[in-house]
């Protein structure tokens, strides 16, 4: 991810922090090699943020992150043994799409549809395991291109709306 991605990926967590103390948070969590932008832990309940920001395929992220939950894969070497799925009573993935995804003729892309599919799918055939998509109003910009002002605002909002669904 660029500075600005990751700016705003410090900023959803750091405001999830505040909104949701009783989870502890953390940026890059990893389930099994496989990066998650930002995970809350309370007890036996886990919270995960994928941060879509331009990704060419954001399907792929969703079915490897299912795949792994599926397959109990939580752990990544490091962690402790609470950390494993099989003790997870819940597990809730929150997928959020900037305005990259968004169609100028309005609706969204192919590849959102896509991911939004197999997190439905997944959620749909795996017990402790829900998904939703969640709204970024933001258009990132391309590479070298100038942050929205309101960016702050925006990341404030998505992660009101996350805390607001847990």
């Amino acid at each position: 991810m660029g500075a600005f991605a990751t700016a705003v990926q410090n900023r959803l967590c750091d405001t999830l922090v505040e909104r949701c103390d009783d989870y502890d948070w953390e940026i890059e969590r990893r389930i099994a090699g496989t990066p998650v932008d930002i995970a809350g832990c309370r007890s036996a309940e886990w919270v995960l943020v994928e941060l879509e920001w331009r990704r060419a395929d954001p399907a792929d992220n969703t079915a490897k992150l299912f795949r792994h939950l599926a397959e109990g894969a939580f752990d990544d070497g490091n962690a402790p043994d609470a950390s494993d799925t099989s003790d997870a009573d819940r597990v809730a993935v929150f997928q959020v799409f900037t305005g990259y995804y968004d169609l100028t003729s309005g609706g969204v892309s192919a590849k959102r549809e896509n991911a939004e599919f197999v997190g439905r799918v997944a959620s749909d055939a795996l017990d402790r395991f829900t998904y939703a998509p969640i709204e970024f109003e933001l258009d990132p910009p391309k590479r070298g291109g100038e942050r929205s002002d309101d960016w702050q605002a925006v990341t404030d909002a998505t992660a009101r709306t996350i805390a607001t669904r847990l």
